[in-house]
């Protein structure tokens, strides 16, 4: 039993030495983990060298088109509508001159051949006015001569009676009242005269009033037929015949296709900086804008942007509306201009609806960036010898995916063009450098 135990033990010690061994083994062959670099890491970042260069600025906004003459058709006479054109019917063609609808005209027939009668009647009045006076301005001079013959011989016999007492009494007598006679007969006529000269007068004026209703009553009967102002479109219809129309009532809407144009709302401030203006006032002493000039603009309808394409001309401003502060100015499209330039020739017509590109001036001395590079707070991250630097930039305008920077940045400044998210100012960079697209502005 007690050489039992030793052996126990003999074997427990032996195992110790054992595990003792293989641990001092294995603490051997352990390598110590290598030491950590204490230097700072590049952050790696792409940038593109700036350089300034001259930009167009074109100014873009949105407007339907509209025919440049809309015209309400509503008849001048009443009446009831006996022809209708047989184009009058929406979105039809018809041409200048051709008659829209008739009226029946036999009232106003009968009322012109009633002023025609009244007109002759006149005339025949004071043409035998007229007559009756020449022959009694005739009368009249034999009238008065013979009053100067019967006055001479009244004076003669008067004078022979009472300083010669030649003759008798009732000679003078009878010689005054030939005398007062021939007086009395061209008195009359000479009021006679006066009267036929008043009569005319009368008469003439009637004839007048009488010619101005001919006038009326021919002008109504022409008025009986409306007739094309111009080559048109019917936009709207609400006439039939047989139906009784009244003065004033719009029966016919006419649109002129031939002249186009589009109302454009912009920005003011846009229009302020970018439109361009010739100087030119229609008066000198007007509180309105300046003519705009004519340049010829970007039509692109904007169901379909990049198919169709369409020029018009800046023609005016139309209004401005300090309450969207918006300045509204309007395209000129002439027809010729009307059909797409593509194959399809697709018209431009009433009621698209149309994004407009207007060349504006011109933004000198500008740093073209991606929008991303710029900040909301309008600052940019430039690499500066490795090294990241924040800069505030002015921003003069943004176009699409480009802003265009007018100040902050100096000609071959490295601008990172990578999106960050709050990084660390003077972070150590890993540049990626590339040269802008467009050279320096001459």
């Amino acid at each position: 039993m007690k050489r039992h135990n030793v052996a126990m033990a003999a074997l427990s010690v032996g195992v110790l030495a054992l595990g003792v061994l293989a641990m001092a083994v294995l603490i051997s062959l352990k390598r110590p983990p290598a030491e950590a670099s204490k230097g700072e890491r590049a952050v790696s970042v792409e940038a593109m060298r700036v350089q300034p260069e001259d930009v167009p600025i074109t100014i873009t906004g949105y407007g339907e088109v509209r025919p440049l003459n809309v015209v309400s058709i509503a008849p001048e006479v009443p009446g009831k509508v006996v022809a209708v054109h047989p184009n009058l019917e929406v979105g039809k063609i018809v041409l200048k001159g051709e008659t829209l609808f008739a009226i029946d005209p036999r009232t106003y027939e009968t009322q012109k051949a009633d002023t025609e009668a009244m007109v002759a009647q006149f005339q025949k009045t004071i043409q035998k006015v007229q007559t009756q006076r020449a022959n009694d301005q005739e009368r009249l001079k034999t009238l008065q001569r013979s009053r100067e013959l019967a006055n001479a011989e009244f004076q003669r016999v008067k004078e022979l009676f009472e300083k010669d007492e030649v003759g008798t009494r009732s000679g003078v007598d009878a010689a005054e009242r030939g005398f007062n006679l021939a007086s009395d007969q061209a008195h009359q006529l000479e009021e006679g005269l006066e009267v036929a000269a008043v009569q005319i007068q009368e008469a003439q004026s009637a004839m007048a009033s009488a010619q101005a209703k001919l006038e009326m009553a021919e002008l109504n009967l022409q008025r009986t037929r409306v007739l094309a102002p111009f080559d048109a479109r019917v936009r709207s219809v609400r006439l039939e015949q047989g139906q009784y129309v009244t003065p004033g009532v719009e029966v016919l809407s006419l649109a002129d296709d031939s002249v186009l144009h589009i109302s454009v709302p912009l920005d003011s401030r846009d229009a302020r900086h970018w439109l361009k203006f010739n100087g030119h006032q229609a008066a000198a002493d007007a509180a309105w804008f300046h003519d705009v000039e004519p340049v010829t603009c970007t039509i692109r309808w904007t169901e379909d942007k990049s198919a169709h394409v369409w020029e018009g001309v800046l023609d005016r401003v139309e209004k401005f509306d300090q309450a969207t502060r918006t300045l509204t100015v309007a395209l000129r499209i002439e027809g010729s201009n009307a059909l797409s330039k593509d194959a399809e020739q697709l018209p431009l017509v009433e009621g698209m609806f149309c994004l407009v590109e207007i060349p504006g001036k011109t933004l000198t001395g500008a740093y073209r960036l991606p929008r991303w590079a710029v900040s909301f707070e309008n600052t940019v991250y430039l690499a500066v010898e490795n090294r990241l630097r924040t800069v505030p930039v002015e921003v003069a305008r943004t176009e699409g995916e480009s802003v265009f920077v007018s100040g902050g940045l100096n000609a071959g400044d490295a601008v990172i063009t990578t999106r960050l998210v709050s990084p660390l100012e003077n972070s150590l960079l890993h540049l990626s450098v590339s040269e802008p697209a467009s050279g320096p502005a001459s």
